[in-house]
């Protein structure tokens, strides 16, 4: 029976510890220091010594580092500080804020305030006990006429008119007379002008983004009818009361003995103020929903029976569609796949599988588009420069950019599902996308780091940008450029403010020569508290940009140093409310930031307290000497080339075209002659072979 004989004899394994005391010096071992006379811990303890150690090593580090930055900015020359120009007090929380002409509307937890700016006084309230505005739009008519669309915390998209000192709900969009059959909404916006509103909402199971026509005009007519109406009301009450005053007067002075047994009768009742009826409200015209547009179908496996059935589901084929109609089967689709993993398998993670089941999308963004050339109406119909005729959408997780036309034939139906007119694939899904106010340009960027701005004029792409590893946008937003000459076309020169996930600021310059640029504004901070919560550029000031920040920081930086010029701070006794979501608005010419701010709780004072009023804190950029250093935007032509019709931007276009003929026509014998020379060496090459 064969066995295991150790061949050397059993040791004990040398000690692995440096401070353990040898045999030998165990008899004349004595401590000389003082700070020796812990013992060696014995494990788990030493162990867990070493890991204490380790972490207060660590902790120190990032303590000195801290502390380094914090002498390195006070180092630093520190930017002005502002307060506040002016300020005034709602009554309960300020959720949301939108400004229009000369009034601001505050979207409260009680309802809809409305305050005139100049003044700081409150104009009129919409109150609701179970109403909590949680975002708000608002768009000028004119003639002190404002439009307004709102959404509360129960996702009820409500539609508001407002007329000098006066508000009146319209509609509510997404109204049930039972709850569980109610729709929620999500996103709500007003397009340019106000001629149309957007409306995203969410079901049970699917979502869907309503578009409706806002019959602006006819308001303005009804409302001048109900004024006058009401002036005329007003004139014979008061006529009446003025008789009816005339007539006591005579009675008291026939019959004195009687004014004593009216007064002790009838001390309780009392006349009615005239100024109670001038208000007189009156029903305006409801708005027409125009389109219905659900989202897209997830991809599966065609039920076709054969390629003549999904023939006959394709339009004529002008456009690129979404894919659905095609004649791949479920299993070829599963076969694929098998195929894919079992080659790739080496670079695939887990974490990157996608799910076997695919949901259909319930986020969008949309954009109401201007006249381009992208979008055609036809020479049936005349598009206005400054109505939108177009939408654009893209919805979450989702390659395609749709457009759909506005103008739709009046026998088409509502419920019908909607086809795209133009679909734009992506590489990769669309994370955010922006359009230039003029309508110009139009950006989009996707999941892979890239982006692509749009010349939405000229009808092609001006560059692709890629941003730096492990970037991805948050947030999209075009800077103010100057104003190109009536006789010129516009210039390609386009900026975009970048806001990624990273906490990161970009700005990216596209050159004429559809040359991209990227420069970091702000990098990743250290200190999560610094991190960027929102970003705002103000149009009136170009190159300049507001930066909220989770620490309460609003500090407006020049994109073109880039260096923070001041900081807007409120006063000492209020913060900012919530930095991380901050609550601000420019007014509509952009000279005036308006930011909540809360009172800091003080002391013995009960908790619930703390919302019953918000302190809303206006700064005008024109009342700073700091904000002297950015240029004053030149006021637009009113023949720019961006508000002209198609027939004189063509005629501009062909004048251009003319004008650089002669430069063109020299050019033309020199590409002649490399050609030629590239075809001499080809045949050379040729004959060689």
């Amino acid at each position: 029976m064969s066995g295991y004989i150790r061949k050397n004899p059993l040791e004990i394994p040398p000690p692995s510890e440096k401070d353990w005391i040898k045999k030998d010096e165990e008899e004349n071992f004595f401590l000389q220091d003082p700070d020796q006379t812990f013992d060696s811990l014995p494990q788990p303890f030493r162990m867990i010594n070493k890991l204490v150690t380790l972490v207060f090593e660590q902790a120190w580090e990032i303590i000195e580092k801290r502390e380094a930055l914090q002498e390195a900015q006070t180092l630093k020359v520190q930017p002005t500080s502002y307060l506040p120009t002016a300020e005034f007090q709602v009554m309960g929380r300020a959720n949301c804020l939108a400004a229009s002409g000369q009034h601001v509307f505050v979207g409260l937890s009680t309802g809809l305030a409305v305050f005139n700016m100049p003044t700081c006084k409150q104009v009129c309230v919409w109150e609701s006990a179970k109403l909590e505005i949680c975002a708000i739009r608002a768009s000028n008519l004119g003639n002190e006429t404002h439009l307004l669309i709102t959404v509360d915390e129960m996702g009820l998209a409500r539609l508001f008119y407002f007329h000098k000192d006066s508000l009146l709900l319209i509609k509510v969009l997404n109204e049930a007379e039972e709850i569980s059959k109610r729709n929620t909404c999500v996103v709500a916006e007003l397009s340019h002008g106000s001629h149309y509103a957007g409306v995203l909402l969410q079901g049970s199971t699917e979502a869907w983004l309503e578009i409706y026509r806002l019959p602006k005009d006819s308001w303005l007519k009804e409302t001048d009818h109900a004024q006058a109406g009401a002036a005329a009301s007003s004139l014979r009450e008061r006529r009446v009361l003025t008789m009816a005053s005339l007539c006591e007067l005579t009675t008291v002075l026939a019959f004195p003995w009687q004014k004593s047994l009216e007064l002790s009768g009838e001390g309780s009742a009392e006349m009615e103020s005239p100024m109670s009826t001038n208000r007189v409200e009156s029903k305006l015209s409801l708005p027409v929903l125009l389109l219905k547009i659900k989202s897209p179908k997830p991809l599966t496996g065609s039920t076709f029976k054969s390629p003549l059935e999904a023939l006959m589901k394709i339009d004529d084929g002008s456009v690129i569609g979404l894919g659905q109609n095609h004649m791949i089967k479920d299993y070829q689709w599963e076969q694929q796949d098998a195929i894919f993993r079992s080659t790739f398998q080496m670079h695939l993670e887990k974490e990157s599988e996608p799910d076997s089941k695919e949901e259909k999308p319930s986020h969008a963004v949309f954009h109401f588009l201007l006249p381009d050339r992208i979008l055609q109406l036809g020479p049936e119909l005349k598009a206005q420069p400054d109505v939108p005729i177009g939408i654009s959408v893209h919805w979450k997780g989702s390659h395609n950019l749709c457009l759909y036309l506005l103008t739709r034939p009046p026998k088409e139906k509502t419920d019908a599902e909607l086809k795209p007119d133009i679909v734009w694939p992506c590489a990769a899904p669309i994370i955010c996308s922006a359009v230039s106010s003029c309508s110009s340009y139009l950006t989009l960027a996707c999941e892979d780091g890239t982006i692509t701005v749009w010349d939405k004029c000229q009808g092609f792409p001006l560059s692709v940008t890629a941003l730096p590893e492990g970037c991805l946008s948050r947030a999209i937003h075009f800077l103010q450029t100057p104003t190109a000459p009536s006789d010129q076309l516009p210039s390609p020169k386009v900026q975009l403010l970048v806001l990624c996930t990273d906490g990161s600021l970009h700005l990216v310059t596209v050159s004429k020569l559809r040359e991209s640029r990227i420069v970091l504004l702000a990098d990743r901070p250290e200190d999560p508290d610094q991190t960027i919560s929102a970003v705002a550029p103000i149009p009136a000031l170009p190159g300049a940009v507001l930066v909220f920040s989770w620490d309460g920081t609003v500090c407006l930086t020049d994109t073109a140093t880039p260096q923070t010029v001041c900081h807007f701070i409120t006063p000492p006794s209020h913060t900012v409310a919530s930095p991380w979501q901050p609550v601000f608005t420019l007014d509509t010419n952009s000279q005036c930031l308006l930011l909540r701010g809360d009172e800091q709780q003080q002391a013995g004072l009960p908790p619930q307290t703390k919302y019953n009023q918000s302190s809303i804190f206006l700064f005008y950029f024109n009342s700073y000497q700091s904000l002297e250093v950015f240029p004053a935007v030149p006021e637009p032509p009113p023949d720019s080339l961006q508000y002209l019709p198609w027939e004189e931007r063509c005629d501009i276009f062909l004048h251009e075209r003319l004008q650089h003929l002669p430069r063109v026509s020299q050019q033309i014998p020199e590409c002649w002659s490399q050609l030629r020379k590239h075809a001499v060496a080809l045949q050379r090459e040729s004959r060689k072979k």
